[in-house]
C-alpha cells in the first residue's frame, strides 16, 4: 500500500536541466498521459458497457480521491495499464464519492475496493497492489482454467509462472481429472494450471505416472509432487495451497489476507535486516518445514510493521517470535527473554500443536471504581460484565485516536446517562480495543 513515482519525477526534473531535457519531459508527460488515458474512467452510464463489451477481462478499482492508500496505489494501477496496452485487458476506474450508488450495487465498503470483472462473472481482486502484480493477475484471467499442453510448450510452461501446477491423467474422463479441474477453477485467479493425457509429453517435465499431479516451484524444492491415492478437490485443493507459498514468506500488505483466510495458524519471525533474516531464516527453516501445512511460517520487516507486534502481544524489541490464529486471534507470543534458536522455536512450535501452551490475553488494570454511566470494560472482566445473562449490554470497542470515535463519545455518554437507572437490566459500557484482548 506504499508507492511513489518520486524516482521517476525526479529523473524527470534532471533532465529538464539539459538542452535536450525539454523535449525528454515532453515525451515523458505524454507516455504518462497516454498511460493515464488507459485507465477507463467509469460511471452509472457506461459501467456495464465497458466491463461487458471488448475486453476478455477488466479490473475496476473502486477509490475516493481523498483515500491514501488509493493515492499510493494510482501510479501503479496506471503502470499496469500501460503494460497491459496490447493484451485483451481494460483497467478502469470508479470515483464512488461522485457515483455513490454504483459503488453500494457493487458491495464497495472501503477503499480501494478492486474487483474483476470476466465473461464468466465478477469476483474479487486478490493479488498485490505493484504494477507487476497486477500485470501478472490479469494475465491468469485470460487463460482457461486448464490449460492443456503439448511437447513443444510444457517446459516453457512449467517455467512462466513463480507457482505452476501440471497434471498428467489417462484422459477427460478421469475421475481425478475432474476433481483436477473444479480445483483449477477455484484457485485460477492465483495458481497457474496445466494438463496432458500424453504420457510423452509428460516425460518432458520429469512426469512418469498418470494419473500424478505436480506443483513446480520458483523457490523452495523447486517442485513438489502430489503423494496421496485419492484424487479428491479436498486434497488437491490444500496440496495445492501448501505448495504455493515458500517455507518462509515475506508478509505484506499485499499477501496479509490470504494468510488470514487460509484459517492456518500463522507464525511471525519479526526481523530488521536482511543479514538477521537469513541468519534466523536457517534456523526456523527446518521447523517451518516439518511442520508445513499445519502452521504458516513468515517474517515481517520490524521496520516497517513493528507496530503489529502490540497486537501479538509484544514488545517492539527485535527479533521477535509468536504465533496467532487467525480464527479466533488467539495469540501465542515467545518469551523476548530467550534467544531465537531453532530447538527453542521447535519446542514452542510442538508445545502449541499439543495444546500446552496457553492464549495471551492483553488487560488494562480492572478499574478500582467503575460507577460512571459508561462502564468501562478490559479483559479481565469482560465476561463478568459483558457476558451477565442477567441484562442486555451495549458495548463499544473504540480505539483513543479514532476520530469517529471522539465523535460519538458524547451521544454515547447521553444514552447511557438515559439507561442509568436500568442499571439491573441494560449497562452500556466501552472497551479500549488497542489496550485489551476479547477473551
Amino acid at each position: 500500500m506504499r508507492f511513489s513515482p518520486s524516482a521517476f519525477l525526479a529523473l524527470v526534473a534532471f533532465a529538464a536541466l539539459t538542452a535536450d531535457g525539454v523535449l525528454a519531459k515532453k515525451k515523458a508527460d505524454e507516455d504518462v498521459a497516454d498511460a493515464e488515458n488507459r485507465v477507463a474512467i467509469l460511471g452509472k452510464d457506461n459501467f456495464t458497457e465497458t466491463v461487458e463489451g471488448g475486453s476478455k477481462a477488466t479490473l475496476v478499482k473502486f477509490y475516493a480521491p481523498w483515500c491514501t492508500h488509493c493515492k499510493a496505489m494510482a501510479p501503479e494501477f496506471v503502470a499496469a495499464a500501460a503494460e497491459l496496452k496490447d493484451d485483451n485487458v481494460r483497467l478502469a476506474e470508479v470515483d464512488c464519492t461522485a457515483e455513490a450508488e454504483l459503488c453500494q450495487e457493487h458491495g464497495v465498503q472501503g477503499y480501494p475496493t478492486l474487483k474483476v470483472f470476466r465473461e464468466s462473472g465478477t469476483g474479487e481482486y486478490r493479488g498485490g497492489r505493484k504494477a507487476s502484480d497486477f500485470v501478472a493477475y490479469m494475465k491468469k484471467q485470460l487463460l482457461p482454467d486448464v490449460t492443456l499442453l503439448k511437447a513443444d510448450d510444457i517446459e516453457t510452461f512449467k517455467d512462466s509462472d513463480k507457482v505452476v501446477v501440471v497434471a498428467h491423467f489417462a484422459s477427460e474422463d478421469d475421475d481425478g481429472y475432474k476433481q483436477y479441474k473444479k480445483v483449477a477453477g477455484e484457485l485460477r485467479d492465483s495458481t497457474v494450471f496445466g494438463a496432458t493425457f500424453d504420457k510423452k509429453v509428460a516425460k518432458k517435465v520429469d512426469i512418469k505416472k498418470a494419473p500424478s499431479v505436480t506443483v513446480f516451484q520458483q523457490f523452495d524444492d523447486g517442485r513438489v509432487d502430489f503423494a496421496e491415492d485419492e484424487f479428491t478437490q479436498d486434497a488437491l485443493t490444500s496440496f495445492v495451497k501448501d505448495n504455493s507459498i515458500p517455507l518462509l514468506n515475506e508478509l505484506g500488505p499485499e499477501n496479509f489476507m490470504s494468510y488470514i483466510e487460509s484459517g492456518k495458524p500463522l507464525a511471525y519471525l519479526f526481523v530488521t535486516s536482511d543479514d538477521e533474516r537469513k541468519e534466523l531464516g536457517d534456523k526456523l527453516r527446518p521447523v517451518a518445514k516439518k511442520y508445513k501445512g499445519k502452521i504458516n511460517f513468515v517474517f515481517i520487516d520490524a521496520n516497517q510493521f513493528g507496530e503489529h507486534a502490540s497486537t501479538l502481544n509484544l514488545k517492539q524489541e527485535w527479533p521477535a517470535f509468536a504465533i496467532q490464529e487467525p480464527v479466533n486471534q488467539f495469540k501465542y507470543p515467545f518469551s523476548q527473554d530467550k534467544e531465537i534458536e531453532g530447538d527453542a522455536i521447535e519446542e514452542f512450535v510442538q508445545d502449541y500443536i499439543e495444546g500446552k501452551l496457553e492464549p495471551s490475553i492483553k488487560s488494562e488494570p480492572i478499574p478500582e471504581s467503575n460507577d460512571e454511566d459508561v462502564k468501562v470494560v478490559v479483559a479481565d472482566n469482560f465476561d463478568g460484565i459483558v457476558m451477565d445473562k442477567k441484562k442486555d449490554v451495549l458495548i463499544e470497542f473504540y480505539a483513543p485516536w479514532c476520530g469517529h470515535c471522539k465523535k460519538l463519545a458524547p451521544i454515547y455518554e447521553k444514552v447511557a446517562a438515559k439507561y442509568s437507572g436500568l442499571g439491573d437490566k441494560i449497562v452500556i459500557a466501552k472497551m479500549d480495543a488497542t489496550a485489551n484482548d476479547i477473551p
